[in-house]
């Protein structure tokens, strides 16, 4: 059964914020545990990792908040209000979108990239004045089975490229 959720976190930004990641709605793990991407089995940090040479995974939530930031990367999600069965994308009914604008205010973000398909045609249909500046990425979901971690990494090494700037 389907229930209405409003996402329950916030956005985690700051003045130096370069890029954002946007998902598509938080899991009801992320939602537990307050935080983005908190299921063990996503691969959203073991990607980061790699990718900034500093293990993300096994630190905790204050520790992950902080070096992202301080990696001048942002993070929230497209949906802001829905009707989800559990943390199942292909239920997902969208109710609200997030203020994508309200979330780039303040910031230095030039780029947005969206972790998997859904986050992205979700983006696009409701700003689709932003797509010069939007990236989809695979999704890091263990439902995208068919992206070993290598592939995941070499796909999302183009935030570096932003982050270097």
């Amino acid at each position: 059964m389907k229930e209405e959720v409003i996402h329950p976190l916030e956005v985690l930004k700051d003045k130096d914020s370069k890029i954002l990641i946007l998902g598509s709605f938080p899991s009801v793990k992320s939602r537990e545990m307050n935080f983005f991407y908190m299921n063990k089995t996503n691969r959203f940090y073991k990607v980061l990792s790699s990718l900034l040479g500093i293990d993300l995974f096994s630190i905790s939530i204050e520790e992950k908040k902080r070096i992202l930031l301080k990696n001048h990367i942002a993070l929230y999600d497209v949906v802001k209000r829905c009707r989800i069965h559990g943390s199942s994308d292909s239920s997902l009914q969208i109710l609200d979108y997030s203020d994508i604008y309200e979330i780039l205010k303040n910031t230095k973000i030039n780029k947005i990239y969206l972790n998997g398909s859904l986050a992205y045609s979700l983006f696009i249909k409701k700003y689709p004045e932003l797509s010069n500046i939007s990236y989809k990425l695979p999704s890091t979901s263990s439902a995208n089975a068919k992206m070993k971690l290598e592939d995941l990494v070499s796909s999302w090494s183009i935030i570096l490229e932003e982050l270097r700037k």
